[in-house]
Order: structure tokens, then C-alpha cells, then sequence
């Protein structure tokens, strides 16, 4: 089925181009365009599009006021582009409160090596947010960048290049891939009488992607105080984004929530959030680590920062005491890191997929026989509370 799609931005170049993108791929046709945001609003209405891409900064009205009214009238989701800048940051973290879906940088170029690979990343990203439809407005926001594609080597003591896997819609193939029913049916089970296994822990690490800011939000805000362990949060985010995205996180959750900086040591109650643009490495021991943050210009490993690689660095120092998370996105980051986590005895959790903004790297983990339950997302912090025996 053709996905159909309006584009919304006040520059006729910005719209010739990214029709000629789009147009590019047969499941996508550009119904219509539109070049400042009341006239979205209006066409959105009357031509109930798939999918809209919007601009934030245009005449008569802009991106962010256009996306609250649509969402008001009717759930489509919206792709915003955004400028990689504090500034832009924080409008886009606005847009996305107000209910789009997605975002991606305006300039081509921060998203992929060279035109045609970020064309590919475009197209891609419009199909997948399509195939979800909006919750509605959140508290926060539902997304963040990501660029779809998964580490294709076992290990991670060499990186490998990573290689475009964009999400895909349940088949009959598929289907068989991911656990038998009967084991599904046992991982979910007792979902709302869970009880602790009994282990201990003495980490949490959480990775995500396409739709982890709403996730992340309704996780870490559900959270006391007095959360006794230390929590790392690896979101695919640029540079310009994840310091405004922690600080924004800092002043609606109970517990301490920053931008991980180089040499932070791991404190309980505190999470903290990977920079992006740079890998975030755990080092010392069980009883006492610290955070290292790494630039990476590396052109073998896409993710930046890389679930898979600070998973790998948690399995090398907590062993079997960590409680490892992996949350909505495209592609199958973290898939490698939870295997040698898995391997060292800690707990793997996925989130189910109706909860899933995108269901790529939580199905990655299923599909590879990895988790140990699957959760969907408004159960996570209570079933984290449980299995920690806290509050």
C-alpha cells in the first residue's frame, strides 16, 4: 500500500527536494505540499495524509502550533526537521511534546555519509513512522534520532560497520523468527503479579531509539527518590540534543538526571544520559566505576553513541548484576551488547511491541532469543521496582 505524504515547509527549494527524495521510492507518493502551517493544518484536515513532514520556523503559523492543532483534530504522524542547534533542540523537544512523532536534522549531511545514503535514511524514516499511529500527546515527547541499521559482528572488541536494517512490519517469516507463542505467552505472563527473581543488581542500563524520549520520560519520572541503583541511558540523539533532552528530563523526574560526562563516577539514584556524538565506556569494578566518554570518529560503527558498546563495557565490569532494558527503535542496536551481558548471567528486558513507537531493536532481541520478559512500556518501572525489591 502507497504511503502518501504531505510536505510542509516554507522553502519551495526544501520542498522540490524533498519531494524529488521521496518520490524516488515507489511505496511513498507526495499528495500534496504545503508552505506554512495554517495552510498544513488545512490540508492535513481535508487530505488525511499518511505521514507529514513539517518544518518548525514558518510564517502564519508555525511548525510547533501546527502539530498541536492537527493532533487536536486527528492522529497523524508528523516528522519534523529540525536545525542541529541548542535553539533547535529545544523547538524540536517543544514539536515533539506536542505530539509529532519523529524528527531529523534539515541538513541532509549530519544524517549520512554522502546524498544517497541519506536519501535512503529519509525514506525510510517517513515508512516507519507511518506505520505507527500517534498516541496523542504526551507529557514529553515521542522520539529522537536515529539512523536504522545494526552491528553485524559477535563481538565488540573490534567494532564493525554497520549496516542499514530499517524496520519492518510483522510477517508470517518473522513471526517465526521471534520466540515460540508458548514462550511469549510465559514471558508476559504475571505481568501485573510480578514478583522479584531474587537476583541481585547493581546496574541499570536502558537503550533506545526512535520513540525513547516518551519512553524514557515515562520510566525515569516514575521512579522514587530513593531509586537505589545508578541508571545509564543510551538514546541515539545528536550532539546539539542531549544535553537540553537531560536537562528537560532533570526538572520532571524525582530522582538525578544528567548528560554523562567523562570520569563521572556511578552514583544510586542518579541516571545518566550518553552525549551524543561520542561513546560512553563504564571502567573500575562492581563496588566502584566510572563513566568514560570517548570521541569516536570511527566510520565502522554508526551509532554514536552505541547501545552494543556501553552494553559490552557493563557486561566486562558488572558481570551478572546488571538489569538491561532495550526500548523502542529502528534497526538491532543493542542486540550484541545484551548478548554478552546475557552470557555473563545479567537480565535482559524488551518492550512489547504494541507499546513500541518502532519495533526494531526490542524485536531484535526477541528474535535472537535474548530477553527475559517483555514488558510493555507503562509496566516498566513498576516491574523494575519490583525485581530491585524497592518501594
Amino acid at each position: 500500500m502507497t504511503i502518501r505524504v504531505l510536505i510542509v515547509d516554507d522553502s519551495s527549494f526544501f520542498r522540490r527536494r524533498l519531494t524529488e527524495i521521496l518520490s524516488a521510492d515507489a511505496e511513498l507518493e507526495v499528495i500534496d505540499t504545503a508552505n506554512n502551517g495554517r495552510e498544513a493544518v488545512d490540508k492535513a484536515l481535508a487530505l488525511k495524509p499518511d505521514v507529514i513532514t513539517m518544518d518548525i520556523e514558518m510564517p502564519v503559523l508555525d511548525g510547533i502550533s501546527a502539530v498541536r492543532e492537527i493532533m487536536q483534530a486527528q492522529r497523524i504522524p508528523i516528522l519534523m526537521f529540525s536545525s542541529l542547534t541548542h535553539e533547535g533542540a529545544k523547538a524540536t523537544l517543544d514539536a515533539l511534546d506536542a505530539g509529532a512523532v519523529d524528527f531529523l536534522p534539515k541538513k541532509f549531511e549530519d544524517i549520512a555519509r554522502d546524498k544517497q545514503e541519506a536519501a535512503e535514511v529519509l525514506r525510510e524514516r517517513v515508512k516507519a513512522v507511518a506505520r505507527r499511529r500517534p498516541l496523542g500527546r504526551t507529557t514529553f515527547s515521542n522520539s529522537a534520532l536515529a539512523r536504522s541499521s545494526s552491528l553485524t559482528g559477535r563481538t565488540l572488541s573490534e567494532p564493525q560497520r554497520a549496516v542499514t536494517e530499517p524496520a519492518k512490519p510483522l510477517t508470517a517469516r518473522s513471526m517465526l523468527e521471534r520466540p515460540k507463542l508458548t514462550e511469549r505467552a510465559a514471558l508476559v505472563a504475571g505481568r501485573h503479579h510480578a514478583t522479584s527473581s531474587g537476583k541481585e543488581y547493581k546496574l541499570v542500563a536502558i537503550g533506545t531509539s526512535t520513540g525513547g524520549p516518551v519512553a524514557l520520560q515515562r520510566i525515569l519520572t516514575a521512579l522514587p527518590a530513593s531509586f537505589p541503583l545508578p541508571i545509564i541511558l543510551i538514546q541515539h540523539m545528536p550532539a546539539a540534543f542531549t544535553g537540553a533532552f537531560a536537562q528537560r528530563l532533570n526538572t520532571l523526574a524525582k530522582i538525578e538526571i544528567k548528560e554523562a560526562e567523562d570520569n563521572d563516577l556511578l552514583r544510586p539514584g542518579v541516571a545518566y544520559l550518553a552525549p551524543g556524538g561520542k561513546q560512553m565506556l563504564i571502567e573500575g569494578n562492581d563496588h566502584q566505576a566510572r563513566l568514560r566518554i570517548k570521541e569516536d570518529d570511527s566510520p565502522r560503527i554508526t551509532f554514536k553513541p552505541s547501545v552494543d558498546i556501553t552494553f559490552a563495557t557493563a557486561a566486562r565490569v558488572y558481570h551478572d548484576k546488571v538489569l538491561a532494558i532495550v526500548l523502542t527503535g529502528m534497526g538491532a542496536d543493542g542486540r550484541e551488547g545484551a548478548r554478552l551481558l546475557k552470557q555473563q548471567g545479567s537480565t535482559i528486558w524488551a518492550q512489547d511491541e504494541a507499546s513500541c513507537v518502532v519495533y526494531g531493536m526490542p524485536q531484535a532481541i526477541a528474535a535472537a532469543g535474548l530477553m527475559d520478559a517483555e514488558i510493555t512500556l507503562t509496566d516498566v518501572a513498576t516491574r523494575m521496582l519490583t525485581e530491585l525489591k524497592h518501594g
